[in-house]
C-alpha cells in the first residue's frame, strides 16, 4: 500500500502543471480575443465624416449613362460633397461654441487646396464641352445652305434682273457696235423705278451724269452682291481662268514685246527700246525686252543698207550700242528674241508661233504688249491675261487709216475694226492709246507714253543758247522727213502744194526718206513742177538737218508723229494738220496747226517770216522720256501693281470704289470675263486652223516656227517642241 502511495503523488503535481498552463493559456486566448473585439469595435465604428466619404464613394463608382458598367470620375459631385462637408463643419463649430484654433484651420487646408483644383477642373471641363459644342454648331451652320437673316435683304425684282443684265452684256453691245453710254441710261432708267429704291436715293441730281451713272452701276453691283451674300452662294473663279500664275516676289518682272527691232528704224523699233531702258532705270523691277528674230533672207528684205545679223547676239550688241550712244547710262535690261517672218504685202513683221511661250513661267508677272493687236491678229496659243497677272497694251498705229486705201479696204477694215476690239478685250487688262487718231478699243484711254531722244533735246539747248549769244543757228529753211509710202502724208503734201503753188512761190521744201513708193512720188512732184528736193533718208539726229528752221508734217495717217516731237525737242517750228494725232503737240508755242489749206498756206509764211521760242524747262521735261515713263506708270496703273498701293490707298474714295468691287467679286461672277473668255477660246479654235489663217492674210507657215528660226535661236524642232501624234 505504501508503495502505491508513493506513486501516486508525483503523479498529481504534473498534473496541476499542466492545468496551471491550460489556464494560462485560455486567459491569453481571452485576452486576445478582447482585443480583437475591442479593434473589431473599434474598426467598425463610424468615422467622424461619414457623410463625405460616402459622397466620395458614390462619386468615384458613378457609371456611365449608357450603362455599359465602366466607372468614370465625376468631378462635379466630388466637389459639392466638399462643399456640403465644409459647409456642415463650420455650423457644427460655430454652434457648439467652438473656436478656430491654429491647428484645427490647418486640417481644413488640404481640403480648401483639393475642393479649388477639383473645382477648377470642372470648370475647365464645362468650358471645352462649351467650346466643341459651339464649333459643331458652326460647322453644322456653315454646312447649311439656309440663308441667315435673310428676311433682311428683299429680292431682287425684274427691272433690277434686266438692268443687270444689260450692265453686263457690255462686251456683246460692244463687239455689236452699240455705244456703252446708251446701256448706261437704259441701266439708271431700270434702277430707277425699282420700287424700294433707297440704296439709289444718295446720289445727288446735281452730279454729272457720268459721275451718276458710274454710281448707280456700282450700287447696283452692291445689291446684286448682297443678295447673293444673304443665299450663301460663293464665286470662286470663272469658266476660263487657269489660276496658276507667276508668284509675286519682292522684285517684280516686265517683259515687254515689241513687233520690230533695230536696225529697222521704226515707231515699234525704237519707243519700246526706250521704254525698256527708263523702266530699268529705276532699278525696282527686272526687265526683259522681246524683239523679233528674222532668219537672214528676211533681214536683207527689212534692214537698211544691207545690214544683216548672223545670231542674235550679234543684233543684240548693235541695239545696245545705238540705245547706250543716245541715253547716256549704261543699260541694265535683258534681251530676248522671239522667231518671226516679214510680209512684203503690208510691210509687217509677224510672230511665228506662240510668243508667249519664249517668256519663262517665273517671270510671266506684268506684260507690256506694244502694238496688241498686230501681235494678237494670228496669236495661237496662251492667253497672256492668264499666264500674266497685268497686262498692258500700247497701241502705235491707226491700221484702219492704212487697210482703207488698199483694195476692198472698207470691207477689210470693218473685220480688222472687230478682231482688234476682240483681241484688246481678250488679251489685255489696260490699253493706252498714243492719240485718238487710234481705234477706240475696250478698255483704252488717251495717254501719250512716247518721250523724246536725249540728244534732241541737248541740240534744242545748244541752239537756244546759241541764239541768245547773237548766232545764227537756223540758216536753212523748212523740210519734210518721213518713210516715203504715200500713206506717211506724202499725198497730202503734194496735193496742198500742187494746189497752192502760186501762194507759195518761192518756197522750197526738202524732203529726206527711203521707202517702196519713193519712185512714183518723185515722179509726181517732178510732173506737177513742184519746188521739193529729194534726199535719201537719214537719222534725225544727223547734223545736216540742225540747222533747219520749219519742219512741214501734213500727214494724217500717224498715230504720234515721233519726227514732230523731236522737231520741237530741237526748237523748230513744226506745221500741222489739225488732227487727233496732234493734239499732244497743241500746247507747244512752236507747233502750228493747220484746218484748211489756204491756213496751210499761211501757216507756213508765218514760220518761215518768224523766229521760233526757246522751249521752257516744263516743256522740255514733258517731252522727255523721264515724263513718258511717269504718265506710262500712272495711266497704265503699273505704279499700284508694283507698290501694291491699292491696298495702302483705300482711304480715298476711288480706292474705296475698288475695295468694295473686290469685295463683291468673292461673291459675285463677272459675266465680262465670262465674255472675254469665250472671245479668246473662239479666236484660238480660229488661228489654229492653218486654212483660216490663210483666208485672213497670215503668212504660210506661222502657226509654229520653221528649222531654221530652231537653229538660229537654239530651240527645239518644231517636230519636238509641236509634235503631231497619229496611228
Amino acid at each position: 500500500m505504501a508503495g502505491f502511495g508513493v506513486d501516486t503523488r508525483p503523479a498529481a503535481a504534473g498534473e496541476g502543471a499542466l492545468s496551471f498552463l491550460s489556464r494560462s493559456l485560455r486567459e491569453d486566448l481571452r485576452l486576445i480575443r478582447a482585443r480583437a473585439g475591442e479593434l473589431e469595435t473599434f474598426l467598425s465604428a463610424p468615422v467622424p465624416e461619414p457623410d463625405l466619404f460616402a459622397r466620395l464613394r458614390r462619386a468615384y463608382t458613378t457609371t456611365s449613362p449608357s450603362g455599359s458598367g465602366s466607372t468614370r470620375l465625376d468631378l462635379s459631385a466630388i466637389g459639392k460633397a466638399f462643399e456640403a462637408e465644409v459647409g456642415r463643419g463650420w455650423g457644427a463649430k460655430a454652434n457648439t461654441g467652438w473656436k478656430w484654433e491654429e491647428e484645427d484651420a490647418g486640417e481644413w487646408e488640404p481640403i480648401r487646396a483639393v475642393k479649388a483644383r477639383l473645382m477648377d477642373l470642372d470648370r475647365r471641363r464645362q468650358d471645352q464641352a462649351t467650346d466643341v459644342l459651339h464649333k459643331v454648331k458652326l460647322s453644322l451652320k456653315s454646312m447649311s445652305f439656309a440663308p441667315e437673316a435673310s428676311e433682311e435683304v428683299p429680292p431682287l425684282d425684274l427691272s433690277e434682273l434686266l438692268a443687270y443684265f444689260l450692265k453686263q452684256s457690255g462686251p456683246l453691245f460692244d463687239q455689236l457696235g452699240i455705244k456703252r453710254d446708251v446701256c448706261d441710261k437704259l441701266v439708271e432708267s431700270l434702277c430707277s423705278k425699282r420700287k424700294d429704291h433707297s440704296a439709289y436715293d444718295l446720289l445727288s441730281t446735281s452730279e454729272p451724269s457720268s459721275f451718276r451713272n458710274d454710281n448707280v452701276c456700282d450700287e447696283l453691283d452692291l445689291r446684286i452682291a448682297s443678295v447673293l451674300q444673304s443665299t450663301g452662294h460663293n464665286y470662286e473663279g470663272g469658266f476660263w481662268d487657269d489660276g496658276q500664275k507667276y508668284d509675286v516676289a519682292d522684285k517684280r518682272h516686265v517683259a515687254i514685246v515689241t513687233t520690230a527691232s533695230l536696225p529697222w528704224m521704226t515707231g515699234t523699233a525704237v519707243n519700246p527700246l526706250f521704254r525698256a531702258a527708263y523702266l530699268a532705270k529705276s532699278s525696282k523691277q527686272y526687265v526683259t525686252l522681246m524683239v523679233p528674230w528674222l532668219c537672214k533672207s528676211d533681214q536683207e528684205l527689212v534692214y537698211p543698207n544691207n545690214m544683216t545679223f548672223s545670231s542674235p547676239e550679234d543684233q543684240e550688241t548693235y541695239i545696245r550700242g545705238w540705245l547706250e550712244e543716245r541715253v547716256g547710262f549704261k543699260t541694265d535690261f535683258k534681251i530676248s528674241f522671239y522667231p518671226g517672218k516679214f510680209q512684203k504685202e503690208r510691210r509687217s513683221i509677224i510672230p511665228a508661233g506662240d510668243t508667249s511661250q519664249f517668256i519663262p513661267s517665273k517671270e510671266a508677272d506684268i506684260a507690256i504688249l506694244e502694238e496688241p493687236e498686230h501681235l494678237n491678229w494670228y496669236h495661237h496659243g496662251k492667253r497672256w491675261t492668264d499666264k500674266f497677272n497685268h497686262v498692258v497694251g500700247v497701241v502705235h498705229t491707226n491700221y484702219l487709216e492704212y487697210i482703207k486705201r488698199e483694195k476692198n479696204g472698207a470691207i477689210q477694215a470693218f473685220f480688222v475694226k472687230h478682231i482688234n476690239n476682240l483681241v484688246a478685250r481678250a488679251y489685255c487688262h489696260k490699253v493706252l492709246r498714243l492719240s485718238g487718231a487710234t481705234q477706240d478699243l475696250a478698255r483704252s484711254m488717251i495717254c501719250n507714253v512716247h518721250g523724246v531722244n536725249p540728244k534732241f533735246l541737248e541740240v534744242g539747248e545748244r541752239i537756244a543758247a546759241e541764239r541768245e549769244s547773237g548766232q545764227q543757228s537756223m540758216s536753212k529753211g523748212a523740210y519734210f522727213l518721213g518713210k516715203m509710202v504715200w500713206a506717211k502724208g506724202y499725198r497730202e503734201l503734194i496735193d496742198l502744194l500742187a494746189k497752192h503753188k502760186t501762194d507759195l512761190d518761192g518756197f522750197k521744201l526738202d524732203v529726206y526718206g527711203n521707202g517702196e513708193d519713193s519712185v512714183e512720188v518723185q515722179s509726181a512732184a517732178k510732173k506737177l513742177d513742184l519746188h521739193l528736193n529729194f534726199h535719201k533718208g537719214r537719222d534725225h539726229a544727223d547734223d545736216s538737218l540742225h540747222g533747219y528752221k520749219v519742219f512741214v508734217n501734213p500727214s494724217i495717217s500717224d498715230v504720234l508723229c515721233t519726227a514732230t516731237a523731236e522737231a520741237l525737242a530741237m526748237g523748230k517750228f513744226v506745221v500741222c494738220a489739225d488732227h487727233p494725232s496732234n493734239d499732244f503737240f497743241r500746247s507747244f508755242p512752236n507747233c502750228l496747226t493747220y484746218t484748211t489749206s489756204e491756213d496751210f498756206v499761211a501757216k507756213v509764211k508765218e514760220a518761215m517770216t518768224c523766229d521760233p521760242q526757246p522751249l521752257t524747262p516744263e516743256q522740255r521735261y514733258n517731252l522727255s522720256w523721264e515724263a513718258a515713263t511717269q504718265r506710262f506708270m500712272e495711266h497704265s496703273e503699273l505704279d499700284k501693281v508694283l507698290s501694291n498701293s491699292s491696298d495702302s490707298a483705300s482711304t480715298s474714295g476711288r480706292a474705296n470704289s475698288i475695295d468694295r468691287k473686290m469685295r463683291k467679286s468673292t461673291s459675285l461672277p463677272n459675266m465680262s470675263d465670262v465674255v472675254d473668255g469665250g472671245l479668246a477660246f473662239a479666236h484660238y479654235c480660229f488661228t489654229g486652223n492653218e486654212l483660216l489663217r490663210l483666208s485672213t492674210g497670215a503668212i504660210p507657215g506661222t502657226l509654229n516656227y520653221n528649222k531654221q528660226h530652231s537653229s538660229d535661236l537654239n530651240l527645239l524642232p518644231p517636230q519636238v517642241q509641236n509634235p503631231v501624234y497619229g496611228w
